[in-house]
């Protein structure tokens, strides 16, 4: 394993310019020759429909380059959708997903969350915020478990979760030599997991409607038939309470993990290398005001938190609602003028750009993805194995597989469920156990995948380069997933 390691950090390292050019051209010209031999409808590519998703991981193994992965898997999609006519597709699959609905919430939601970040730190807030943190967490194991309960109170929405969490608490672990990698778990552990634990989230909202819209749950009882679902989100449970067993070393640091925690702890840098590319704080000098206030922090999220639960847990509206109430509360205070809270949501704007073109990106996969049948063809291929038992168990793993390499969550959501409601209920499976099932792979999808919008936002608040915040944490994401496969295969049988 290690030599196998080495010897990707040697290509990683060699891998120059004309190599890259070299490799592009023999990519693209291995696919072209590919859609001369394949059906042309897209809908019947069968076992082709998996190439782009298989060249995709090895291509980020090899390279760690994940903008460049997901343009290049992209482009064979579309050559695969296109046959022929690859830039017009492309370019109209771009601009579909620039112009979605999805993409616009995305780029307000995240980008003002950058502006109330930077604001919340300008105004001395998140050092208030640490300060309260420090006296209570004065050891590296209190600190982490400290991150991991306020990552509970936090559970109104994952983006909040991540972004809130990750970037004020990075200051309280450097203290105690706490690896960016490993902050970065602990943070995204308690964002999504948690999400589909509790009724008054954006996820379980979204899910509640699905659920009505695929005709499982009656008109209004959306959230009712999510709630059934709850004890057997067992992703949810065990990637969030491996967290604490964790951190109080009942389940030791292995892998990358650990050898990131080693890095730290010998005296070297508390992030990995790349990471003040995504890093949302990166070259930013906060000077703290004399008499920093824990109001300027708690008021602000508090708006955040509240808003997003008064307006049917609208993050946009409660993020809206969260940056007006800054500028009250931080010009009535004179700590600064409405021309530097200008220039400072302006800046949270800026460094929000990465995060957001790797989440273009990531849609403009999942959406020719869609187009070649990916994920259809991988459901359809397994359901010749299910039984009413076993249904469970492979619908989790199936789908555990996918989320991996497309990273969708709650995309897969709109294209699983139509297909697993109808065939749980044909075959005889129980069908709260198989929507658990969906709803747990879509957890393991945000919390584990290298480009889903949870590991790219954890990434970009806790300043560690988002390959090897996925990669250290996916050991304990899979370990997760093993101790989830096991519960679905026998709740299978116990609940038939």
């Amino acid at each position: 394993m290690n030599k196998m390691l080495s010897l990707l950090i040697g290509e990683v390292q060699s891998f120059n310019g004309r190599r890259s050019l070299i490799s592009v051209i023999v990519i693209l010209a291995i696919t072209y020759a590919i859609t001369l031999i394949v059906p042309f409808d897209p809908e019947n590519l069968g076992a082709m429909s998996v190439l782009p998703a298989i060249f995709l991981v090895l291509y980020i193994f090899i390279t760690r380059r994940i903008l460049e992965a997901l343009t290049l898997a992209s482009v064979m999609g579309y050559m695969l959708v296109a046959q022929g006519e690859v830039l017009q597709t492309f370019s109209d699959g771009l601009l579909t997903v620039v112009m979605s609905e999805d993409i616009a919430w995305l780029f307000i939601v995240c980008g003002l969350m950058g502006s109330l970040i930077g604001l919340i730190e300008k105004a001395g807030g998140a050092f208030a915020f640490g300060e309260w943190v420090a006296k209570r967490a004065k050891t590296q194991k209190s600190t982490l478990m400290w991150t991991w309960v306020l990552g509970l109170i936090l559970f109104v929405d994952d983006y909040l979760n991540s972004l809130t969490l990750g970037s004020c608490m990075s200051r309280i672990t450097d203290k105690h030599k706490v690896s960016r990698e490993y902050l970065s778990y602990v943070v995204s552990s308690t964002a999504a997991p948690v999400c589909v634990l509790i009724p008054i989230t954006t996820w379980s909202i979204f899910c509640a409607r699905l659920l009505e819209v695929n005709g499982w749950a009656p008109s209004g009882e959306g959230v009712y038939y999510f709630i059934k679902t709850i004890p057997f989100n067992f992703y949810g449970w065990t990637a969030m309470l491996l967290v604490p067993l964790v951190i109080l070393g009942f389940v030791p640091l292995y892998g990358p993990m650990k050898r990131a925690q080693q890095r730290v702890e010998n005296g070297g840098p508390l992030a990995p290398p790349g990471s003040e590319k995504i890093d949302i704080r990166h070259g930013e000098v906060v000077e703290v005001p004399k008499n920093p206030k824990m109001i300027n922090f708690a008021i602000p999220i508090a708006a955040l938190v509240g808003a997003t639960i008064l307006f049917d847990t609208d993050m946009q509206i409660g993020v809206i609602v969260a940056v007006a109430s800054t500028f009250v509360l931080f010009l009535g205070q004179n700590l600064m003028t409405a021309e530097e809270f200008t220039d400072i949501t302006l800046q949270g704007l800026r460094n929000m750009i990465l995060p957001l073109m790797l989440m273009v990106l990531a849609f403009v996969f999942a959406g020719v993805n869609d187009e070649i049948g990916f994920t259809q063809y991988v459901i359809t291929s397994a359901a010749v194995l299910m039984s009413p038992a076993l249904a469970p168990v492979i619908i989790f793993i199936v789908l555990t597989i996918t989320e991996f390499i497309t990273g969708t969550n709650w995309g897969m959501y709109i294209i699983a469920l139509p297909i697993v409601i109808p065939l749980s209920m044909d075959i005889g499976a129980n069908t709260t156990l198989a929507v658990a099932a969906v709803l747990s792979a879509g957890v393991f999808g945000s919390h584990v995948c290298f480009y889903s919008d949870c590991t790219i936002l954890t990434s970009s608040a806790t300043g560690c380069n988002n390959f090897d915040h996925a990669y250290s944490q996916a050991p304990l994401g899979v370990l997760a997933a093993i101790a989830s496969a096991v519960l679905f295969l026998i709740a299978g049988f116990v609940f038939l």
